[in-house]
């Protein structure tokens, strides 16, 4: 069925829509770009423009290969003319009433046996499915930004999916150039449910005056090896997207440990939004900050067993074995989402297996004492790999518990 499926949709073409386009009409399929107006479109066409004339002066497309991908790109302002693809994929801004409106329009102008997907990153995929007679057929299909770059793709199961649509979609993302994990429906995924709450804890340290913002990015990346810290992430990302994610795990689990920071939401509300507004945590010119000599920060540079990148690289660790835990992602799609998704050289269990569990719940419970983290005890998979005799006999399960 995949080598038959060679004709493929995308409805909405800002960035992320656009560099789908691109990535599908670079795999060989025919591809038909929709936006809402023609200036959308004109908007649209000129991002595949600029990212596929950047790749031949880079010399990674040829012209030929160029002038290939252009003849199987088609862009118009008429989802009508979706009516015999075999694919959709929605990369409409993140608001369900949007989602609604592309969905209704689709579930009634594709072919019955046409896949539907959406490109959310923090919508129930259940919800949108719902919004079409054909459930069964609608997947998440999760790409990363720059689409053309980022090799994960999340692909998202319903308890309506077909096990054949989720084979095909799967398949279709492998043919695409992808890495895909196939996970089902909750909030945040892999990717986002593991690194936004790692970005908020960030905001949450330089909230408190724990660190500068230089500090705590070079002090995660020190930790980690990480290609940048999580301030300077968060302004990639969008502060906005930042809080969207957040606001979608605290509305799922109502647990403080998804509480978005208080500074997150005013620099949002300010229109601070990270480099797509000029300013967030960093802007052009800005000089470094001051050192920071308030009390959390020299609790951190005076206790031993703190250490500012550890801080935060912990609680994600927690995040993830609770994920592993909890049966929703294997230890290897956890670890494939992080690196391929969010450009980690080294997912965290592995991360984990570098320190071993007792380093990082003793950062988890020292953390704890001080007031540095909502997480209240381990996750169980993480305490079930303590060393035996700490494990039974002095803790009688883990610190937390004391």
């Amino acid at each position: 069925m995949v080598q038959e499926f060679d004709k493929v949709g995308v409805v909405g073409l800002g960035t992320m829509g656009a560099g789908i386009a691109e990535v599908f009409a670079r795999a060989g399929f025919d591809v038909i770009g929709v936006e809402i107006d023609q200036a959308a479109l004109d908007r649209g066409r000129g991002h595949v423009d600029k990212s596929l004339s950047r790749a031949v002066a880079k010399g990674k497309l040829t012209e030929e290969e160029r002038s290939g991908i252009d003849s199987r790109l088609v862009f118009t302002t008429s989802r009508e003319d979706l009516a015999d693809v075999d694919l959709v994929v929605e990369a409409v801004p993140e608001r369900m009433d949007l989602k609604r409106d592309v969905f209704g329009d689709l579930d009634r102008i594709c072919k019955t046996e046409t896949i539907l997907a959406t490109n959310t990153s923090s919508l129930s995929v259940t919800e949108i499915a719902a919004l079409t007679g054909r459930p069964g057929k609608v997947v998440g299909l999760h790409f990363f930004n720059p689409a053309p770059v980022m090799k994960l793709a999340e692909v998202i199961t319903t308890v309506s999916t077909d096990p054949e649509t989720a084979d095909v979609v799967t398949e279709v993302a492998k043919r695409i150039g992808k890495t895909p994990v196939t996970v089902g429906d909750r909030a945040g995924f892999v990717a986002n449910a593991l690194l936004v709450p790692y970005i908020n804890d960030a905001i949450r340290l330089y909230e408190r005056k724990v660190a500068t913002r230089e500090e705590i990015d070079e002090a995660v990346k020190k930790a980690a090896g990480l290609p940048m810290g999580p301030l300077t992430l968060a302004d990639m990302v969008g502060l906005d997207v930042c809080l969207a994610v957040m606001d979608v795990l605290w509305e799922e689990y109502r647990d403080k440990r998804y509480a978005a920071a208080p500074l997150l939401r005013r620099m949002v509300a300010a229109g601070r939004l990270g480099r797509k507004s000029g300013r967030g945590f960093y802007g052009d010119g800005d000089e470094p900050e001051p050192r920071v000599t308030g009390r959390y920060a020299e609790m951190i540079r005076e206790e031993e067993n703190l250490d500012l990148g550890e801080i935060l690289i912990a609680p994600q660790i927690d995040d993830a074995m609770r994920m592993i835990g909890d049966g929703y992602a294997g230890a290897e799609d956890v670890d494939t989402a992080m690196r391929f998704g969010c450009g980690y050289p080294k997912g965290p269990t592995e991360l984990l297996a570098e320190r071993g569990a007792e380093e990082v719940v003793a950062t988890l419970v020292t953390m704890g004492e001080y007031g540095l983290t909502d997480i209240a005890v381990p996750a169980p998979l993480l305490v079930d790999q303590l060393p035996e005799a700490e494990h039974d006999e002095d803790h009688g399960g883990c610190g937390c518990h004391a």
